[in-house]
């Protein structure tokens, strides 16, 4: 890509925007950081350290003040700010990226489908777990029909953190959109419906176990794809033996990978793209196999695919050149959002929910 790069605005530099969205949209050609919106003072010394050039803004509205200086916002402020800031941005003229959640019901994340299509702007929604290197390995597995037919999908996005962090993420009030089951759920639910496709029942269990806990924090949900898939989803917080990230049985074979993408754990800890980005030692490496148990040899190895976060926004710059199309549609959000609110009606009523 050549030319003059495209100059984007980040409203919020938290976890989301300083450890996911920053560093991605600098390692991204055709893509400059042109401006940080924080209130918090450190915050702000932080992007200033780590971005020199960058504009940092107190308020979205200093930020829509010089709207006409940027060609892209990107949204990774907290949940319940989603909606009104992508809502605001798409009415001054600016494609927007908004982090997962894009909103907190699915009826107001197609209310912004249409909004940017009636303006003819892109919209789209940070789904960086479509890019997990164990997520394109399986996503590559289910394709070639090395598993056969897949009959039961198992994800599993587990955390031991005994004592709760506090803060929006785990508050209790409904309008912060906290709690797991839109947290990892948001991520666990569209890698399911991405693999295996719509979904026609949701059956959910979302507990507070943790003393002090205000919202779920140990939540499962299944799900009964139109394909005939089923699966079965955990994230958790309370989870003091880690099962395996995926665990994929079909009728050929079955497929076992534990450990999490490195990904996330590369960015937090300073680490940028580069030649080797993503990439995971053999010993880590999931297992594909039949009736093999895993105290002997579990299977044969399968080489993980290299994780690609960096692939996310090279889409985004290429749709907004009209080379390419939307990597995550509002669209293919609401879709997911229709399972999150069925499991959480599920989880409440203690019923299966029909789509």
């Amino acid at each position: 890509m050549t030319g003059t790069p495209l100059r984007i605005g980040l409203i919020g530099y938290g976890l989301a925007g300083s450890v996911f969205h920053a560093p991605l949209i600098a390692a991204t050609e055709g893509l400059a950081l042109d401006t940080v919106v924080t209130s918090n003072p450190e915050r702000q010394e932080q992007a200033r350290a780590e971005f020199p050039d960058v504009h940092v803004a107190g308020t979205p509205e200093e930020l829509f003040d010089r709207a006409d200086a940027l060609d892209l916002v990107v949204i990774a402020s907290p949940n319940k700010t989603h909606v009104p800031l992508a809502t605001t941005a798409l009415k001054a003229g600016l494609p927007v990226v908004v982090d997962k959640p894009v909103a907190g019901t699915a009826a107001e994340a197609r209310e912004l489908a249409a909004l940017a299509e009636e303006r003819g702007l892109l919209l789209s929604v940070f789904q960086n777990r479509r890019w997990d290197n164990d997520f394109l390995t399986l996503r590559k597995l289910v394709a070639d029909g090395a598993l056969g037919d897949v009959w039961r999908f198992e994800s599993r996005f587990e955390r031991w953190r005994p004592r709760p962090k506090g803060g929006w993420r785990e508050s209790g009030d409904p309008a912060e959109i906290g709690g797991l089951l839109y947290d990892l759920g948001s991520h666990v639910v569209d890698q399911a419906l991405v693999l295996f496709g719509p979904v026609t029942e949701v059956y959910a269990e979302a507990v507070v176990r943790r003393a002090g806990a205000e919202t779920d924090d140990d939540t499962f949900i299944a799900l009964t794809h139109a394909s005939g898939v089923r699966s079965h989803l955990y994230v958790s917080s309370t989870t003091a033996q880690l099962g395996p990230r995926f665990r994929v049985l079909g009728s050929r074979a079955g497929y076992v990978k534990h450990g999490l993408d490195p990904q996330e754990a590369a960015l937090r800890e300073g680490l940028r793209p580069g030649p080797a980005w993503g990439a995971e030692p053999e010993a880590l490496w999931g297992r594909i196999g039949a009736g093999q148990s895993p105290l002997t040899d579990g299977g044969d190895p399968v080489p993980t695919l290299r994780g690609d976060y960096p692939a996310y926004y090279a889409a985004v710059a290429a749709a907004l050149a009209g080379d390419g199309p939307n990597p995550v549609t509002a669209l293919e959000a609401a879709s997911a959002l229709d399972v999150l609110e069925a499991a959480r009606r599920s989880a409440h009523e203690k019923v299966t929910v029909t789509l």
